[in-house]
């Protein structure tokens, strides 16, 4: 019996023991299982980033290690999707290399340029046209035989023959053009004025950089930033549709050719006096007397919720340098202030891509697309590297206000402001504007 009670008071005692030895081991063991967290933690963080996130960084135009590729990979092409060569890399029998732009200036912006800096898909792309993905084999084989591997071909989305005749129709004058295909978010062609020519970038580089009254190099079409006029009454007639969903239809205004209200007065175009007018009507024929009227009923905080959805105040969803378009007017604003923002002026300004992604949406039925302009990345054989697909950005209309908007917008061609254009072979939709700007 004694040796029964001393075997389980051992047992006790050394349970008691084990107890203590567990306390005191508590902070030691959370401690290790912390590091261990950490360190596995950043395992995974390693791995994500090789596998997903290094491109991006090494990507980065602001990486200067890319042009280290060059002593091993021969820039690669870019192309347009109709299949000619924007920009490609000559290699003469001594070595050297020559970056050369068939196109010249027609290209300019949006392609870029590859000497003193970057700009445009040059910059943008830079990875992909330094980076061979070549058979294996052969690229061992240059390796070995101390040649440079062939870089990676760029096929952008930018279509050679709209992006000429967008080049040619806008002839002397200071300007963009911008043309999205809206059910992609697919750019077609950019070009902007006054321009450069790209192969003659080194020699012209000092002149280009001190001429302050043409800015060749800045690209209006994405960093210009201009009063809409009335392209921007796309925007105040939806928020006012908004505001009268069911009674819309009864807005009327008579038009005398002008408008004033405190110390602001607004004209219409040339004091054309257009009578009495619905809403379709002051859409069609552009009357700023009855949209500066809309603009004094409209609720401000509300329009600029609704200008801000449309990537106001916002970066463009874009990798190419964009400047913000702005909406400024308050809740507070007078009078004037909110007349001149319903017509497109005042503190209202956009780029011209901006008004290009407005116009783009309501035509993809009030669905915005990410805009892009790379297609897909192939070897210089042809193999597929990588594919981009398109991207929805936000679903920002209703089906009835599509309806209601594209009906405004078709109308402005067959008997309003563009009517210039109808009778073609085509069906147009659209909204003209002039603005003053200083």
């Amino acid at each position: 019996k004694r040796l029964k009670e001393e075997e389980r008071e051992q047992r006790l005692r050394e349970r008691e023991i084990a107890r203590l030895r567990r306390k005191k081991n508590r902070p030691l063991t959370f401690v290790s299982a912390f590091f261990i967290l950490i360190f596995v933690s950043l395992i995974g963080y390693l791995v994500y980033f090789d596998a997903i996130k290094s491109e991006d960084f090494i990507n980065s135009p602001y990486n200067t290690r890319q042009d280290t590729f060059s002593d091993r990979v021969v820039r690669g092409s870019i192309q347009s999707s109709d299949g000619e060569v924007l920009a490609q890399t000559n290699v003469y029998e001594d070595g050297t290399e020559e970056r050369t732009y068939p196109f010249s200036n027609i290209f300019a912006h949006a392609v870029g340029y590859d000497t003193n800096g970057k700009s445009g898909l040059e910059s943008e792309a830079n990875f992909q046209l330094l980076t061979s993905h070549s058979f294996f084999l052969e690229q061992m084989k240059n390796e070995f035989l101390g040649k440079k591997n062939q870089g990676d071909t760029v096929i952008s989305s930018l279509n050679a023959d709209l992006q000429t005749t967008a080049y040619n129709s806008l002839g002397d004058r200071r300007g963009a053009v911008v043309v999205l295909e809206p059910s992609t978010g697919r750019i077609l062609a950019m070009v902007s004025k006054p321009d450069f020519d790209p192969n003659t970038i080194e020699q012209d580089w000092d002149a280009l950089i001190n001429d302050d009254s043409n800015s060749s190099l800045f690209n209006r079409a994405l960093q210009g930033q201009y009063p809409p006029g009335s392209t921007f009454k796309i925007l105040t007639t939806l928020e006012y549709i908004r505001e009268h969903p069911d009674d819309y239809q009864n807005f009327n205004y008579t038009c005398n050719g002008s408008i004033s209200k405190e110390d602001v007065r607004i004209t219409c175009y040339e004091g054309e006096v257009h009578g009495y007018e619905n809403l379709e009507q002051a859409f069609v024929h552009s009357c700023n007397g009855a949209f500066a009227q809309i603009g004094m009923e409209v609720n401000n905080d509300s329009y600029r919720k609704l200008c801000e959805s449309f990537l106001f105040n916002k970066d463009l969803p874009i990798d190419l340098p964009s400047s913000q378009s702005l909406f400024r007017l308050s809740s507070n604003a007078s009078y004037g202030e909110e007349m001149m923002t319903a017509i497109g002026q005042g503190e209202t300004v956009v780029s011209p891509f901006e008004m290009a992604l407005v116009a783009a949406t309501v035509a993809n039925g009030g669905t915005m697309m990410n805009p892009y302009y790379i297609d897909h990345i192939e070897t210089y054989d042809g193999d597929i590297v990588k594919q981009y697909a398109p991207v929805k950005y936000k679903e920002l209309m209703s089906e009835e206000e599509v309806d209601i908007l594209s009906g405004f917008m078709k109308e402005v061609v067959t008997d309003g402001t563009a009517r210039k254009i109808s009778g073609e072979e085509y069906t147009a939709a659209g909204k003209t504007g002039s603005a003053e700007y200083g």
